[in-house]
Protein backbone atom coordinates (compact mmCIF):
# COMPACT_ATOMS: atom_id res chain seq x y z
CA UNK A 1 0.00 0.00 0.00
CA UNK A 2 2.81 2.33 1.28
CA UNK A 3 4.60 1.41 -2.08
CA UNK A 4 1.34 2.13 -4.08
CA UNK A 5 1.16 5.94 -2.80
CA UNK A 6 5.10 6.73 -3.48
CA UNK A 7 4.59 5.63 -6.98
CA UNK A 8 1.70 7.83 -7.37
CA UNK A 9 3.21 10.67 -5.75
CA UNK A 10 6.67 10.08 -7.71
CA UNK A 11 4.54 9.53 -11.06
CA UNK A 12 2.21 13.20 -10.27
CA UNK A 13 5.34 14.79 -9.86
CA UNK A 14 7.31 13.75 -12.66
CA UNK A 15 3.89 14.48 -14.92
CA UNK A 16 3.13 17.62 -13.64
CA UNK A 17 5.71 19.66 -15.74
CA UNK A 18 5.50 17.70 -18.23
CA UNK A 19 1.73 18.16 -18.60
CA UNK A 20 2.48 21.82 -18.26
CA UNK A 21 5.18 22.16 -20.71
CA UNK A 22 2.24 20.34 -23.31
CA UNK A 23 0.16 23.48 -22.67
CA UNK A 24 3.07 25.52 -23.99
CA UNK A 25 4.09 26.60 -20.64
CA UNK A 26 5.61 24.93 -16.92
CA UNK A 27 4.17 27.54 -15.07
CA UNK A 28 0.62 25.89 -15.14
CA UNK A 29 -0.81 23.48 -13.31
CA UNK A 30 -3.14 20.49 -13.82
CA UNK A 31 -7.04 21.31 -13.44
CA UNK A 32 -8.58 18.55 -15.02
CA UNK A 33 -8.29 15.89 -18.14
CA UNK A 34 -10.91 14.09 -20.15
CA UNK A 35 -12.05 12.09 -23.42
CA UNK A 36 -14.25 13.48 -26.37
CA UNK A 37 -15.55 10.16 -27.96
CA UNK A 38 -18.30 11.11 -30.54
CA UNK A 39 -20.78 8.10 -31.08
CA UNK A 40 -18.13 4.92 -31.03
CA UNK A 41 -15.01 7.02 -32.01
CA UNK A 42 -12.59 8.58 -29.37
CA UNK A 43 -11.52 11.91 -30.72
CA UNK A 44 -9.25 13.08 -28.29
CA UNK A 45 -7.86 13.28 -24.43
CA UNK A 46 -8.59 16.74 -23.18
CA UNK A 47 -6.22 18.52 -20.62
CA UNK A 48 -7.17 21.85 -18.78
CA UNK A 49 -3.80 24.31 -17.02
CA UNK A 50 -4.56 26.95 -14.66
CA UNK A 51 -2.26 29.40 -12.38
CA UNK A 52 -3.37 27.78 -9.56
CA UNK A 53 -4.51 24.57 -10.40
CA UNK A 54 -8.41 25.83 -10.15
CA UNK A 55 -10.83 26.27 -12.56
CA UNK A 56 -11.60 29.96 -12.60
CA UNK A 57 -13.43 31.63 -15.47
CA UNK A 58 -12.53 34.40 -16.78
CA UNK A 59 -9.12 34.08 -14.71
CA UNK A 60 -5.97 34.08 -16.90
CA UNK A 61 -3.61 32.46 -17.93
CA UNK A 62 -5.64 29.25 -18.89
CA UNK A 63 -4.42 26.50 -21.24
CA UNK A 64 -5.97 23.67 -22.75
CA UNK A 65 -4.38 20.82 -24.52
CA UNK A 66 -5.77 18.32 -27.12
CA UNK A 67 -4.27 15.12 -27.98
CA UNK A 68 -5.81 13.96 -30.67
CA UNK A 69 -6.91 10.15 -30.96
CA UNK A 70 -7.39 10.10 -34.82
CA UNK A 71 -6.39 12.20 -38.20
CA UNK A 72 -8.44 15.36 -38.35
CA UNK A 73 -8.13 17.59 -41.66
CA UNK A 74 -7.57 21.37 -40.87
CA UNK A 75 -10.80 22.33 -42.58
CA UNK A 76 -12.42 20.09 -40.14
CA UNK A 77 -10.88 21.05 -37.40
CA UNK A 78 -12.14 24.83 -38.37
CA UNK A 79 -15.83 23.74 -39.20
CA UNK A 80 -15.99 22.44 -36.19
CA UNK A 81 -14.90 25.46 -34.35
CA UNK A 82 -17.65 27.33 -36.11
CA UNK A 83 -20.22 25.09 -35.40
CA UNK A 84 -19.80 25.08 -31.65
CA UNK A 85 -19.87 28.84 -31.86
CA UNK A 86 -22.95 28.90 -33.61
CA UNK A 87 -24.27 26.09 -31.56
CA UNK A 88 -23.47 28.09 -28.02
CA UNK A 89 -24.61 31.26 -29.48
CA UNK A 90 -21.06 32.99 -29.12
CA UNK A 91 -20.66 35.92 -31.47
CA UNK A 92 -17.46 35.25 -33.51
CA UNK A 93 -15.06 37.08 -35.93
CA UNK A 94 -14.38 35.91 -39.03
CA UNK A 95 -11.35 37.20 -38.55
CA UNK A 96 -10.90 34.40 -36.03
CA UNK A 97 -11.55 31.88 -39.07
CA UNK A 98 -9.56 33.06 -41.15
CA UNK A 99 -6.55 33.39 -38.62
CA UNK A 100 -7.12 29.93 -37.74
CA UNK A 101 -6.61 28.62 -41.03
CA UNK A 102 -3.43 30.18 -41.03
CA UNK A 103 -1.85 28.49 -37.73
CA UNK A 104 -3.92 25.28 -37.55
CA UNK A 105 -2.40 22.49 -39.31
CA UNK A 106 -4.44 19.16 -39.91
CA UNK A 107 -3.74 16.67 -37.17
CA UNK A 108 -2.47 13.53 -36.91
CA UNK A 109 -2.75 10.97 -34.00
CA UNK A 110 -1.19 11.53 -31.08
CA UNK A 111 -0.67 15.39 -31.58
CA UNK A 112 -1.36 17.58 -29.53
CA UNK A 113 -2.54 21.01 -30.10
CA UNK A 114 -2.21 23.57 -27.17
CA UNK A 115 -3.97 27.02 -26.39
CA UNK A 116 -2.61 29.62 -24.13
CA UNK A 117 -4.42 32.13 -22.99
CA UNK A 118 -2.31 34.83 -21.34
CA UNK A 119 -3.07 37.01 -18.82
CA UNK A 120 -3.31 39.93 -21.57
CA UNK A 121 -5.50 38.17 -23.05
CA UNK A 122 -3.25 37.19 -26.06
CA UNK A 123 -4.07 33.28 -27.32
CA UNK A 124 -1.10 31.15 -28.12
CA UNK A 125 -1.27 27.98 -30.16
CA UNK A 126 1.31 25.23 -29.93
CA UNK A 127 1.51 21.91 -31.91
CA UNK A 128 3.37 19.15 -30.23
CA UNK A 129 4.91 22.08 -28.09
CA UNK A 130 6.40 24.33 -30.88
CA UNK A 131 4.83 27.33 -31.32
CA UNK A 132 2.50 27.90 -33.98
CA UNK A 133 1.21 31.80 -33.40
CA UNK A 134 -0.90 33.77 -31.76
CA UNK A 135 -4.10 35.34 -31.70
CA UNK A 136 -4.03 39.03 -29.79
CA UNK A 137 -8.01 39.44 -30.12
CA UNK A 138 -8.97 39.25 -26.23
CA UNK A 139 -12.38 38.20 -27.17
CA UNK A 140 -11.26 34.84 -29.17
CA UNK A 141 -9.18 33.07 -25.73
CA UNK A 142 -12.83 33.52 -23.45
CA UNK A 143 -15.15 32.30 -26.75
CA UNK A 144 -12.38 29.70 -28.08
CA UNK A 145 -12.57 28.04 -23.98
CA UNK A 146 -16.33 28.01 -23.92
CA UNK A 147 -16.45 25.66 -26.37
CA UNK A 148 -15.46 22.63 -23.86
CA UNK A 149 -15.70 25.16 -20.09
CA UNK A 150 -19.25 26.76 -20.91
CA UNK A 151 -22.26 25.58 -18.66
CA UNK A 152 -23.88 24.30 -22.35
CA UNK A 153 -21.20 22.30 -23.61
CA UNK A 154 -21.83 19.45 -25.69
CA UNK A 155 -20.14 17.36 -23.52
CA UNK A 156 -20.32 17.91 -20.14
CA UNK A 157 -19.29 15.13 -18.46
CA UNK A 158 -15.64 16.02 -20.01
CA UNK A 159 -16.64 19.97 -18.72
CA UNK A 160 -17.20 18.75 -15.30
CA UNK A 161 -13.39 16.66 -15.44
CA UNK A 162 -11.44 19.33 -16.85
CA UNK A 163 -13.03 21.77 -14.52
CA UNK A 164 -11.83 19.44 -11.59
CA UNK A 165 -15.50 18.36 -10.31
Amino acid sequence: MKRSILVGCLTWLLVQPLAAQAAGSTDLQLVGQGKMSWLFFDLYEAQFYSADGRYQEARYPQALTLRYLRDIKQPDLIKATLSEWQRLNIAWSPAWQQQLAQLWPSVKKGDALSVKVDSNGRSHFYLNKQPLGEIADADFGPAFLAIWLSDNSQNPTLTRQLKGY
